[in-house]
């Protein structure tokens, strides 16, 4: 039975509110002008029976699988998107089901209740999306801070209780709501802080609610026949999803990566390093798994095709173009003693670092026996990704201090001077948050953390005076960022910053260090994601009192999800994160081995020994000066030549930050991930644009549920007595042994050539 798809019907008082509106009241940002509506209808019930239901389901799952998908070998991200998509006719239908009886509760007087106030409205699947969103952690999959838990559990060996690791997730992930909301008639209010992302949302929100013009009109334009509904099309994309995983997912686990260059030259080191997708350079590698398509990036039949065409251009520049310059004509920083790409940490004799030999028992570093191993050394795309994440964070804030500055210099001024437009005209009709609700969330989850820094510091390692600091550096940053967000829908992070920081500061601790970079960098993250949402609520009219609720009760719930899964996995799955004790695990976690990587370099070794004096990586503190410099040399060329329109479109943040979620990306998951989106997202939407209009982001949602289904299927059914099928086609993630193996003479690794 197929769900019949209900036109949104205009009431009276949005037609009077269409003819009462002044030309000076429409959004100065022609973008908004066309994609948001102009009228709203307060009579649409918010918090519905439907609402929670799906709500809560909603976070809950979403929360569930990013957590369970991010200890996998290719962590699969499920965005709100597929929830977006997969609510409205679950909504629908309850909408048509459910009773409509009106009943009283007691303490609530008078006031009547349904089930059923009516047909599911947009409003009711802003709410649902603003709790899946929470449940997918704005973005980052699952709380941040679930990090820490799993590097000192799995990584370290030691051991941190639930109750700390509760704290310590919901402080970093609600601190920033506190100042955040604050901040909101500064870059929410305002016309000019437009929000660019959350159009998107929107297009998708009208797209999926408002009736198709012609419904008659068949999906390749010959209008002879009636296009299958979304809710069909969607049911059939899942199941074919959810069958074909057990493939790459079980049963013929190769299909996840196939490297042919390497099966054309099984022992040949340097064939397989340009061929393996995996540990390699990833030329002429391919898959058939979704899940490594959409893993790290999400899915790109979401992403449009301008931004990928720039991840593209950066990335080809940096993997096939400085990486080969620099390992096999320069042999850059001994490169050709360790592997080509590893996010492993290695002695100058290219073995791996043992790490847990330089940690004290009091988690602190043991100089004595670093001394021995010697310095660390970083493999050479893990270097030179360091490196280009310094020239990112440097060359965003000069581009856009140069090309967007005095644009956002002039609508700042332009949002002080007090000018309303339509949308916050028709918003001030709802009661507003109190300031108090903000100045109380932000003092508790201070004082919070503090009790966690003072009486629990033997857990977390950090003083009280770090998370002051971490709590003070996110509060000046969040503002401007914010702004720059809100008008140029980029976001500058503050990871690198606040690792170099602590790692200067307070040296020889690695806990401390991450637990710092997540209240600095997290705190201020999750403002600004707190401030997006709201804004899209802003557009789309939602009681602010409804948003706040919605997302400081899925961050909680999402966060406590995320750490129970990650108890329970961490200690019922035997060596999990650890590839070299368990072959061909789907555990591999290679998130969180970054994450621990990282905890090594700024807090453990310190920065002053790997790219201070100490160290050797001191020239890449230089990446700093060239990303400073380098959007002005486009800006001096940009003035010069007027007349070229190519000069400006070179945007060096996105150029230089493209690899930046390698490790632990790697080339097969970018290669793919270019290949399918400009696929949809370039040739369908030119060639088939009614298709791609009609199905494009359903088909997103359908492909990312069907895996994941399976895959926690897989685990319950499989995984967890450890069953495996051993052939050819399982035994080896894509028979590419040697692509791990240095080239360098005298260097002797068991398992690869000496040459």
């Amino acid at each position: 039975m197929e769900t019949v798809e209900v036109e949104a019907p205009i009431t009276k008082l949005q037609e009077e509110e269409e003819e009462d509106i002044n030309e000076d009241e429409l959004s100065p940002i022609e973008e908004v002008r066309l994609t948001v509506p102009n009228t709203d209808d307060p009579t649409l019930p918010v918090w519905t029976f439907r609402m929670w239901i799906l709500g809560l389901l909603s976070c809950v799952l979403l929360s569930f699988l990013n957590q369970f998908f991010s200890y996998r070998k290719e962590p699969l991200i499920i965005t709100q998107i597929t929830v977006q998509v997969a609510t409205l006719p679950i909504g629908q239908f309850m909408a048509a089901v459910l009773p409509t009886t009106k009943f009283r509760i007691l303490g609530f007087g008078s006031r009547e209740f349904s089930l059923n106030p009516g047909p599911f409205n947009m409003k009711e699947h802003v709410l649902i999306t603003i709790f899946a969103n929470a449940g997918f952690a704005f973005g980052n999959g699952s709380a941040y801070a679930v990090g820490i838990v799993n590097i000192i559990k799995a990584f370290y060996g030691r051991s941190i209780s639930f109750g700390a690791s509760w704290l310590l997730i919901i402080t970093t992930q609600v601190l920033g709501y506190g100042w955040a909301g604050l901040l909101r008639k500064y870059v929410v209010e305002p016309a000019h802080m437009w929000w660019p992302s959350t159009l998107v949302q929107i297009s998708l929100f009208r797209a999926l609610h408002e009736k198709e013009e012609d419904d008659n009109e068949i999906v390749n334009g010959s209008g002879n026949k009636r296009p299958i509904s979304r809710a069909k099309f969607f049911v059939i994309a899942l199941v074919c999803s959810f069958s074909w995983y057990i493939f790459p997912g079980y049963i013929f686990q190769a299909l996840s990566s196939i490297s042919w260059v390497c099966w054309a030259y099984p022992n040949s080191v340097t064939a397989q390093q340009i061929g393996s997708g995996l540990n390699g350079l990833g030329v002429g590698a391919f898959t058939l798994d979704w899940a490594t398509v959409a893993s790290f990036l999400f899915s790109p039949l979401i992403c449009p095709f301008f931004a990928i065409a720039n991840v593209f251009v950066g990335y080809a520049l940096i993997m096939y173009v400085v990486i080969p310059i620099s390992y096999w004509g320069f042999n850059v920083y001994n490169a050709k003693n360790f592997p080509l790409y590893s996010s492993d940490l290695f002695t100058a004799q290219g073995q791996e670092y043992n790490i847990t030999r330089i940690v004290n028992n009091q988690f602190n570093i043991d100089l004595t026996e670093y001394k021995k191993q010697g310095r660390i050394n970083l493999s050479l795309f893990f270097t030179l990704t360091y490196g280009f994440g310094f020239a990112t964070i440097a060359s965003t804030l000069t581009h856009v201090a140069l090309f967007y500055g005095r644009e956002i210099y002039q609508r700042y001024r332009a949002s002080s001077e007090g000018k309303v437009d339509v949308h916050t005209r028709l918003m001030r009709r709802y009661k507003d948050i109190p300031s108090w609700w903000f100045y109380l969330l932000l003092l508790v989850t201070i004082l919070v953390s503090l009790a966690l820094t003072i009486f629990l510091k033997n857990e977390v390692q950090m003083p009280y005076w770090g998370l002051l600091l971490a709590a003070s550096l996110a509060f000046i940053f969040t503002l401007p960022i914010s702004i720059i967000t809100a008008t140029t829908n980029q976001t500058p992070g503050l990871n690198i910053i606040t690792e170099y920081v602590m790692g200067v500061l307070y040296p020889g601790r690695p806990i401390a260090n991450v637990c710092f970079k997540t209240y600095g960098y997290m705190s201020m993250t999750q403002a600004i994601s707190f401030l997006s949402d709201f804004k899209l609520g802003h557009y789309m009219k939602i009681p602010p009192r409804s948003m706040f609720l919605v997302q400081f009760i899925g961050t909680i719930i999402a966060g406590t999800i995320n750490l129970s899964v990650a108890w329970w996995l961490l200690g019922s799955i035997d060596n999990i994160c650890h590839q070299d004790k368990f072959s061909n695990s789907p555990w591999t976690c290679p998130g969180d081995h970054v994450f621990f990587d990282a905890s090594v370099i700024w807090g453990l070794v310190s920065p002053r020994r790997i790219f201070g004096h100490l160290g050797n990586y001191s020239a890449l503190n230089w990446f700093f000066l060239g990303g400073l410099l380098g959007p002005v040399i486009v800006w001096l060329l940009h003035k010069s030549f007027p007349k070229q329109t190519w000069i400006p479109l070179i945007n060096l943040p996105v150029l230089l930050g493209a690899t930046a979620m390698m490790p632990p990306a790697t080339a097969l998951n970018y290669n793919s991930w270019i290949l399918v989106g400009t696929i949809f997202n370039f040739f369908v939407f030119r060639y088939r644009k009614k298709w791609w209009q009609r199905y494009n982001y359903i088909l997103s949602a359908a492909l990312d549920a069907g895996v994941a289904f399976m895959a926690v299927l897989l685990y319950f059914s499989v995984g967890m007595e450890n069953r495996s099928i051993n052939w050819w086609g399982n035994n080896d993630p894509e028979h590419c042994d040697l692509a791990t193996c240095p080239t360098a003479k005298g260097i002797s690794i068991d398992g690869c050539p000496t040459f």
